[in-house]
Order: C-alpha cells, then structure tokens, then sequence
C-alpha cells in the first residue's frame, strides 16, 4: 500500500534543506585582497555583492569607500546600504559603520570595506576588523578588502621597501580566519596606467604617487607579496582540507624540500643542494638533523653549529627531531609536513657500513612511501 507524503512536514525543498543541512555556527568571511590602492578590491567585492543579490541573497552595505571612483560609487549605489552611525569627537561629528542597525536588519550577506581600519574614539570597537568578528559571530556573512600593506607581519618590510609608514595594521590571525582569501589582481603597468588617467587620485596628487608609492620597483615588490601570502593561505587551506578528509601524504602541491644533516663538514653540500632544489620549484625548505642520543666530540659539535648557521644563511628553516632511529624520524616528520623530496647524504663506506645505509633508505622508503629521495654523494 502506498502513502501519500505530499503533505508531510519535510516534503517541501526548504523544509527538507532544514532538516538535512547542518547548522551554522559563524558567518562566512571573505577578503579581497590587493597589492596596492586601485587594483579594484572593492569594485570586485560589490561586483560580487551584485551578483549574489540577483541569486536571491539579502545583501547589505555595511561601508563601501567609494574614494570618489565613479565606477566604484555606480555600483554602491545598486545596493542597500545601512545608514552609517554619527558619532561626536572633540566637536567634529563622524560617520562610522552601524553595528546595532546591521544586526538587527540581520541580513544575509554585508559589505565591510577596508578592514584595517580604525574607528573613531567612542566607537564600541577600537578596530573594524573588531566589528567584522562580532557580525560573523552573529552568523551573517562578511564580504571585506585588505591591502598586503597592511598585514601586521608584512607592514615592517613594506615600510622599509616604500618609505611609506603604515599606520594601521590587521593582525594575521584575522586573515587566517577567512573562509576565503580571494587577490584582486592588476599588473605594475596597468595600474600606473589607471594612476596616470586620474582613476585613482585626484590630478594634483597623480605625479607625487607616482614618484614615490607607485614607483614600478615598489609594485612589483609589493606585488610578489601579495601573491605569496595568498599562495600560502591556499596552502594552509589544503592542509585543513587534507587532515580533515585524512587524505594521505599524496596530497601535496607546494614543494616542501626536507635535508637530513649530521656533524659531518660535507653536509654543506646537501643543504647548498636542497637551497636550489627550493627556490627552483618555489617551496620551503627544511634542514633536519636528528638527535638520537650519542655524545658527539668538540669538533663534531662545531661542525655540526657551522652546518646550522650554513642553513639559516640560505633562508632554511631548521628542524631539531630526537629519537633513535633516524629513518623513522625522518619519516614521521617528512609525512607530517607532506614534504615531495628528501635528501639524504652518502659519503664512501664500506663493506657492512654500506649495507647498513641502504637498510635505513630501505626502511625510510617503507615509511615514507610517496616522496622523491634524493642520495647525494659526498666528497
């Protein structure tokens, strides 16, 4: 006998999406990220806002710096956007974002540009990425835009290449926070381009930018930042993505060149070996030596301090593993970084020594099935 469901509580598409789909804890934060003012971060991030409201979603503009871009202002002014909050300072009135007016209008998705940000004194937070944590705790999505400049770990260099100080800074957690870290990206040509049109500033301030923030060389610099933090980011993303669905060790894109090292002089030949291995392929390089207990002499130690300095110099970083067998710390540490290659040196023995060496390879290559071992030769 067959039953008719048409009516039951689930049999609906939005009540059987209720049921099945997990609940959501925080919002969803996507950052724009650019290399420089003007590359188009929040023409990107409204652009998407766009579209994603003629899909269905509730999209609101929490702030949108339009900086009197007429591009930028024609496609605000497509949204709905939350008045700004008026806030009194030493007998100047400010706007800032309206935290209280976006929760309670509880949309889906909300625009917050420029994320360093800080606000106004009497403001409920000091910082807007403050504000971005407590809407996304609120579990309404969050659209945002960063300069490279302006993550607190690249700021030093960036003031030190440009000359330019950075005033306001987002901690790097914030961007690790992002579900997704998307990089708006413009050539150095182009964007000069943009700035020699008046797409950026006004005409008055087009030759000074150009002369000093906007030289080719800092974009270029700036540039390369920018694309190598992203890359690290999807990196990290793959990481979770891999521990989570318990991937295995095959699962490695970002070439992670691993060198094993002792207190023998000849070792920096393997680590000079490995610095060109890394750069050539664009990945990280790592100097282990493993610690299994035995007394080493003076000299031993020395050597062993000069081939640690040898690594720092090339930019390594160095890894200190203990344990008694050196092949199965090399290998739980090689699986554990997902590392593609691994040097291992082999100097002129004989006789059972030689046979004893190939056994260990032999039960690394056990342990570490998926990587590319490299036996160098040392003189």
């Amino acid at each position: 006998m067959e039953t008719d469901n048409s009516h039951s509580p689930t049999s609906t598409p939005e009540r059987w999406l209720e049921k099945v789909a997990p609940e959501k804890h925080k919002g969803l934060f996507k950052v724009f990220l650019g290399y420089s003012p003007g590359v188009g971060k929040t023409y990107s991030m409204l652009s998407e806002a766009i579209r994603r409201h003629e899909r269905g979603e509730d999209v609101v503009v929490g702030v949108v710096e339009t900086h009197g871009r007429t591009p930028t202002a024609e496609l605000a002014a497509q949204m709905e956007c939350v008045p700004r909050k008026k806030i009194d300072f030493r007998g100047t009135t400010f706007e800032e974002m309206d935290i209280d007016a976006i929760l309670a209008r509880r949309p889906q998705v909300v625009l917050i540009d420029e994320l360093a940000h800080t606000n106004i004194e009497g403001s409920r937070h000091r910082k807007r990425y403050e504000d971005v944590m407590e809407i996304l705790d609120a579990r309404i999505d969050v659209l945002s835009t960063v300069n490279i400049q302006h993550i607190e770990s690249v700021t030093p260099v960036v003031q030190s290449l440009t000359g330019v100080t950075v005033r306001e800074t987002v901690p790097d957690w914030v961007l690790q926070r992002a579900d997704e870290v998307v990089m708006v990206d413009l050539t150095p040509e182009a964007l000069q381009m943009r700035m020699q049109r008046g797409d950026i500033y006004p005409s008055e301030r087009i030759d000074t930018a150009l002369a000093n923030f906007f030289r080719r060389g800092n974009l270029i610099a700036l540039r390369e930042m920018a694309l190598q933090y992203v890359a690290r980011a999807v990196d990290r993303t793959l990481d979770e993505y891999v521990k989570k669905k318990r991937l295995g060790t095959r699962w490695a894109v970002h070439e992670r060149v691993v060198v094993c090292i002792s207190s023998n002089p000849a070792s920096q030949q393997l680590i000079a070996r490995g610095a060109r291995m890394a750069e050539g392929a664009g990945g990280d390089l790592y100097v282990v030596h493993v610690d299994t207990g035995e007394s080493h002499s003076e000299q031993q130690e020395r050597t062993l301090d000069s081939n640690r300095r040898f690594a720092r110099n090339l930019k390594a970083e160095l890894v200190e593993l203990h344990g008694k067998s050196v092949p199965l710390a090399v290998a739980e540490f090689v699986l554990q970084k997902r590392a593609t290659q691994v040097i291992f040196g082999r100097s002129a023995v004989h006789g059972l020594k030689k046979y004893l060496y190939y056994w260990q390879i032999q039960r690394f290559l056990q342990n570490a099935p998926f990587v590319d071992v490299h036996i160098i030769t040392q003189e």
